[in-house]
């Protein structure tokens, strides 16, 4: 098959066959195209093109990202995405070879991920229960804050649950992952107790928007942007409104944060890896077992901080 005669129809093609064959999420197709486009313009200006780009051609590009600053992670990325658009080119027939299969990637820094203690998402959740302009407003932040903090969800998922997955008073949600692989999480009592406070108001409001002519949402979380639902920018600026008002330091709380402490949590309480790798979703139980680092590290830090042959 002939390949294409432009750098941007490669990248087209590649993430339509992404997200057909591996259901790639929307997120997921951006980041690739991004980095696919850097590639592509660093190529431009060496008269180079997907098509003619050697093995040294990537080898050097990757180079070009570490002078430029960036991180392990991001060069790593990087070259996850130029991999995975050569293997499509060949096996379209595009190339003869794939130059960047035998290319040994810089690795990703051993870094543990930022968390919570439980005093502090105490303090968020009570924060969220007073934080908003109106009733609604406040039993809508509860709700994603309890909602959050029970199921370690992903904030995308989160932001993107369809109202129906909600109904019924349910003991677990049905969640759509990375990959459109679903999976069970179980809510806690003070969760279901959340959810069924903001139904109500949430679905009066859509009676109302009915009556007017306008047409009912499918998301547990509507909103009038163009994506129908509240966005992940806009929760990422509202859990730092809860962190001020909550006094948790902002740059300690993302949405992720509360993914992590929700983990460690449980960790610590005697769950069993495999059983939070199953609530996270992760495909590799080695993602989860980060977690097992990050207790170890809090066991020392209160070994050096309360036992008494530790102090001075």
């Amino acid at each position: 098959m002939t390949a294409p005669d432009h750098p941007h129809r490669w990248i087209s093609a590649f993430l339509e066959a992404q997200a057909a064959e591996l259901g790639a999420a929307h997120n997921t197709q951006a980041a690739y195209g991004r980095d696919l486009k850097d590639f592509a313009d660093w190529l431009g200006k060496k008269t180079l093109g997907f098509g003619t780009a050697s093995r040294a051609d990537i080898e050097d590009y990757l180079i070009f990202c570490d002078a430029q600053g960036l991180s392990r992670a991001t060069r790593a990325r990087r070259l996850s995405a130029i991999r995975q658009l050569y293997r499509f080119a060949f096996e379209e027939g595009w190339r003869p070879e794939n130059p960047a299969i035998q290319i040994r990637g810089p690795g990703r820094d051993a870094r543990l991920p930022k968390t919570l203690d439980v005093p502090e998402v105490t303090r968020l959740l009570a924060a969220a229960r007073e934080t908003g302009r109106t009733p609604e407003d406040r039993l809508r932040n509860t709700c994603l804050m309890e909602l959050l903090y029970a199921t370690g969800m992903r904030v995308s998922e989160l932001v993107g649950l369809p109202v129906s997955a909600a109904r019924g008073d349910p003991r677990m949600l049905l969640v759509m992952g990375k990959g459109s692989k679903e999976r069970l999480v179980p809510l806690s009592p003070p969760a279901r107790s959340a959810l069924a406070a903001w139904l109500k108001v949430r679905d009066a409001a859509q009676e109302q928007r009915q009556e007017k002519g306008a047409a009912a949402s499918r998301y547990l979380f509507p909103s009038h942007g163009a994506a129908g639902h509240l966005t992940r920018h806009r929760f990422y600026l509202l859990i730092k409104e809860l962190a001020v008002a909550a006094g948790v330091s902002p740059a300690k709380v993302t949405p992720h944060t509360l993914r992590h402490a929700f983990a460690t949590h449980l960790l610590a309480n005697g769950a069993d890896l495999r059983s939070i790798q199953a609530m996270l979703g992760h495909a590799d139980v080695a993602t989860t077992e980060i977690y097992t680092h990050v207790l170890d590290e809090h066991l020392s830090e209160l070994v050096l901080t309360h036992h008494p042959l530790a102090r001075k």
